[in-house]
């Protein structure tokens, strides 16, 4: 972590590059750093990753419970809530996932978010 002071406020930086824990999953890995109190993640879904086939066997629930904060960074993730409701996501997008979904990536690109919230559980029993 790099950190620079002045007298009574410090400013913090840190690199996805050098991520405090990385977790590789089915067609997918999550980087995560802790910084300011908060862990934030970039999670990487290669093409064909669907959180349904690739994480479900190992949360063991119905659909994803973890919800997002999401900054969508490149690719296209389609998201089915457990209502039926289906949309997808691109770069440029933030969105506000609640818990009671499925996601996985669209086309050949990978799809890349950056969560502020919900990456603390995601992927960590493997």
């Amino acid at each position: 972590m790099e950190t620079i002071s002045n007298k009574t406020k410090m400013a913090e930086w840190k690199n996805f590059g050098k991520a405090d824990e990385v977790r590789e999953f089915p067609k997918g890995k999550l980087e995560l750093v802790k910084i300011g109190g908060a862990t934030i993640g970039r999670a990487i879904f290669e093409p064909g990753w669907k959180w349904s086939t690739s994480l479900q066997p190992l949360a063991k629930t119905h659909s994803c419970e973890a919800p997002h904060f999401q900054y969508h960074v490149s690719g296209v993730l389609r998201v089915k809530m457990d209502d039926g409701s289906e949309f997808d996501l691109k770069a440029g997008d933030v969105s506000l996932l609640p818990s009671g979904h499925d996601a996985w990536t669209i086309g050949n690109e990978p799809a890349v978010v950056v969560d502020f919230q919900g990456m603390i559980d995601f992927a960590k029993n493997l």
